[in-house]
């Protein structure tokens, strides 16, 4: 049965679960109704998630290569990969949704941080205020039975990107932590890039 989660809290995932390997990590989201204007052209909302692999002796990315996103969508080790880019968000379910295989994860690597960006927030003036019903949730990708689920729901106006969760290894057990950080900056990955360089 599926974990609810609220802001900050965590789950151990492979405790009483040994058999974890593989995790799908959904993402979506919907748009908020806008109202139509003659003198506004509508663009779509284009979120953009990724995963930051965290160093454990540094805390920090190591480099490039330890960002998967639609521009490098399989870390170097086959570990961690994206199942690439959608571009509206529209439909129902994970709008995007990255691969994670637990066992083949690196030594070095002790926690991935779960992003998404608005891409071009700031030339198309928006933000995650204009954005309802957003989630992460990890899937058991084995069973097919969904672990645990995090609804953002908090306002997230003048927000262009989102930490919005973490799965890190602690004492030899792997487990999720729901965020729900608004970035105000981040209309390109860089920005959320750097809070961890």
């Amino acid at each position: 049965m599926s974990v609810n989660l609220q802001k900050g809290q965590k789950v151990d995932l492979t405790k009483g679960n040994t058999g974890l390997k593989t995790i799908l990590v959904g993402l979506g989201w919907d748009e908020a109704p806008r109202k139509f204007s003659l003198f506004s052209k509508h663009e779509d909302i284009d979120c953009d998630a990724s995963a930051l692999l965290i160093s454990a002796q540094t805390g920090k990315l190591n480099g490039p290569v330890d960002v998967v996103y639609f521009g490098n969508l399989t870390h170097q080790t086959g570990a961690v990969h994206h199942m690439g880019d959608n571009l509206t968000g529209a439909g129902d379910g994970d709008d995007e949704q990255i691969m994670v295989d637990l066992p083949n994860i690196p030594a070095n690597i002790d926690k991935l941080v779960f992003v998404v960006n608005i891409y071009d927030a700031n030339v198309r003036h928006q933000h995650f205020g204009l954005i309802r019903n957003a989630f992460i949730r990890l899937v058991d990708l084995s069973t097919q039975k969904e672990i645990c689920r995090f609804n953002l729901s908090d306002d997230y106006s003048g927000r262009t990107g989102l930490v919005v969760g973490e799965i890190y290894r602690h004492n030899g057990e792997w487990k999720f932590n729901a965020i729900g950080q608004g970035v105000t900056e981040a209309s390109r990955l860089a920005e959320l890039v750097r809070l961890y360089q």
